[in-house]
């Protein structure tokens, strides 16, 4: 076993079996050109290689220097001629520094999505589009907040293709347009067109940033035509609906409304539950169900920071020697907590209170003892000492209490009441998610 398939053989170790059966594993050690200061690995794809470039570098320089001493630069490049699958290509100097991120992530298939009642119907017409390209839906409209899910949904259309041996062109707004502003001052507009134009599916990301860009929606207007009349199909994505997206043309505007639009709400508890345990899976983390819902139910409705506070307390765990404990993921993550707890105020918990236990906000900061009330009040104060950075006695007099000792009273109480009602706590965490969803869209 030469010294690359050691390194190999130790990375399978730390990572899991399906990552590494999907990207590691197709790996062959260059033993003709690697040397001690630089190593060569051989992948299938360029998919590939810029994935494992992307995520294993670091882990196979430390790895090598465990075997002989040395850091090594890790090099890794296409085995041979296979499939056409990278896209936009770079076929002049203009498209060097768009077409570096225009690489589709392997990992972002239909099979690694997590659905949920929030994008079930983002999912199933992405789905749908991928198996029938250029038909139903066209153009297909994705649109959503921050991280939800709709890059995933873009590449797995994509990744889906690629594997049919497709062409594809997967690019950011931003690169679409930096590529027409090279071509154009280059006057190499043939290539552009040819490079956008001759596709099997075109993917744009984030098409908001069009918004008063005269010159690249008329080309984009073209581009789009030229596609949609040869049933090539399109897909888009963005942060607000057509009609929402200031600056736009309107033969633009109507074109993205053509065929259908797809939105994407912030998750549910269960669903951001299921994508962390997911996560993990991939991932070969372990967190018990304790420390998934604590993620789950203060970490916001990002699914992209959700999954970075995963890999942040595993490299940690890694790190320190320690192991990822519920103590070790509350202080790990506290400041990121503490950003998230300063933009939430009692009021906003007061109004989801109220609204999810149909009780007036009035009688919630009231003097009144029924039953339904007092459990309202207390739920409003938990909240609010656990999501916001008041004080307990900034809290009681919020409430018009007395002091912080019927704070203290009132959380005791409620912490009782968690123990022995299983159903309470969930609610809690419920109310506690919905508390940071509403909160980060108002």
């Amino acid at each position: 076993m030469n010294i690359g398939q050691k390194v190999l053989f130790e990375l399978k170790k730390e990572i899991s079996q399906t990552e590494y059966d999907r990207y590691i594993k197709k790996l062959i050690y260059d033993t003709k050109h690697s040397r001690s200061n630089i190593v060569y690995f051989l992948a299938p794809n360029m998919i590939v290689a810029k994935w494992i470039k992307t995520k294993y570098t670091e882990k196979l320089i430390h790895l090598f220097e465990l075997q002989n001493g040395i850091k090594p630069k890790i090099e890794i490049t296409v085995n041979s001629q296979q499939n056409k699958i990278i896209v936009p290509t770079t076929k002049s100097s203009a498209d060097k520094n768009s077409s570096k991120s225009t690489h589709l992530n392997p990992s972002l298939t239909f099979e690694s999505f997590i659905v949920g009642d929030s994008n079930q119907f983002a999912y199933t017409t992405a789905k749908s589009v991928a198996e029938k390209p250029g038909k139903q839906y066209n153009p297909l409209f994705i649109y959503g907040g921050v991280g939800l899910g709709k890059t995933h949904l873009l590449q797995a259309i994509g990744n889906y293709h690629i594997h049919l041996g497709k062409t594809v062109i997967y690019t950011t707004l931003e690169q679409f347009m930096n590529s027409f502003t090279s071509h154009l001052r280059s006057q190499t507009m043939d290539r552009f067109r040819d490079k956008f134009r001759e596709c099997d599916l075109l993917l744009i990301d984030d098409i908001q940033f069009l918004s008063r860009k005269e010159q690249t929606q008329e080309e984009f207007f073209h581009t789009f035509n030229e596609l949609y009349n040869t049933n090539k199909q399109i897909v888009i994505t963005a942060d607000r609906a057509p009609n929402k997206i200031a600056g736009l043309v309107d033969r633009l505007r109507t074109r993205f409304e053509w065929g259908l639009m797809a939105d994407i709400q912030p998750p549910g508890l269960e669903t951001k539950i299921a994508i962390i345990q997911k996560k993990c899976e991939l991932d070969g983390i372990v967190l018990n169900n304790e420390i998934i819902n604590y993620i789950a139910t203060n970490m916001g409705d990002n699914i992209r920071e959700i999954e970075g506070t995963i890999i942040k307390l595993n490299a940690l765990s890694s790190m320190l020697n320690q192991e990822i404990t519920l103590d070790f993921t509350q202080n790990a993550i506290k400041d990121q907590i503490k950003e998230k707890k300063e933009n939430i105020t009692i009021d906003d918990i007061i109004k989801i209170v109220s609204r999810e236990l149909n009780i007036k906000p009035s009688d919630i900061k009231s003097k009144k003892r029924t039953k339904t009330v007092v459990n309202a009040r207390r739920t409003a104060i938990y909240l609010a000492r656990n999501l916001t950075p008041n004080s307990m006695p900034q809290i009681a007099l919020y409430f018009g209490m007395k002091d912080h000792t019927a704070i203290s009273h009132a959380m005791k109480k409620i912490h009782e009441i968690i123990d022995n009602d299983e159903n309470f706590k969930v609610l809690l965490e419920e109310l506690s998610n919905k508390v940071h969803t509403d909160s980060s869209t108002l």
